[in-house]
């Protein structure tokens, strides 16, 4: 356990954000595996369902879960599975 103060005061910040952050992650783990899934399987929705996602990422690193380059990369990958799945 802590003995200064400003740890004690971090310790407690600390517990809501882990439990918000691994609620975002988790919803955008799902997202990613609807939009792949959809992306593979060829439906007509899977452009819809990639643009959610994308929405989905950028929401992710305005609120701090997940750092802007690590969306980038995934949301860019998401984006060429997409495309070279289309032809």
């Amino acid at each position: 356990m802590a003995n200064i103060k400003s740890q004690i005061k971090r310790n407690r910040q600390n517990g809501p954000r882990r439990l918000r952050n691994k609620s975002i992650q988790s919803a955008l783990k799902t997202s990613v595996k609807g939009a792949r899934a959809a992306v593979e399987s060829g439906q007509e929705d899977a452009d819809r369902l990639v643009r959610a996602t994308t929405r989905d990422f950028d929401r992710a690193v305005s609120k701090g879960a997940i750092h802007k380059r690590a969306a980038a990369r995934r949301k860019s990958r998401l984006a060429r599975a997409s495309a070279s799945a289309r032809g």
